[in-house]
């Protein structure tokens, strides 16, 4: 599959993702397709919490996801998001959510800012999370 329509698969499926957010709090929904280097795709979207700790992001449910059914290399991650599942603007992942990329995905993951299908940028995991920190940083 051509790069501009694998992101505009990714794009869609992380649109739909926006319906199933849970968040009475904030009512800021954010979807997220995940893309492995099988080219498998793992949705996810945000999931609230009253006590806000356990909240969980949309980008890092579907590396859950993922990871939890064996897989740990990916290619790229589209993200959508907005005020009562509007997209109006672009969704960046908070820091958390680059740092869990930052565990699984070398410095050329693609992580996808999408308004639509057609409207989105494509930044490098370096480029969102330049002086980065992960395990080589731990080795002796």
């Amino acid at each position: 599959m051509e790069k501009n329509e694998m992101y505009k698969k990714l794009i869609s499926e992380a649109i739909k993702m926006l319906d199933f957010s849970y968040v009475p709090y904030s009512h800021f929904h954010v979807g997220a397709a995940l893309l492995t280097d099988q080219d498998q795709i793992y949705t996810g979207c945000n999931i609230e919490n009253s006590a806000f700790g356990p909240t969980n992001c949309a980008e890092r449910t579907a590396f859950f996801k993922a990871i939890s059914e064996g897989k740990k290399s990916f290619k790229a991650i589209a993200i959508v998001g907005g005020p009562d599942g509007k997209i109006k603007d672009y969704c960046p992942p908070c820091g958390v959510c680059r740092q869990v990329m930052r565990e699984f995905c070398k410095n050329n993951f693609e992580v996808i800012l999408a308004k639509s299908p057609d409207e989105y940028i494509v930044k490098t995991l370096e480029e969102i999370l330049p002086l980065s920190f992960g395990s080589e940083d731990l080795e002796k």
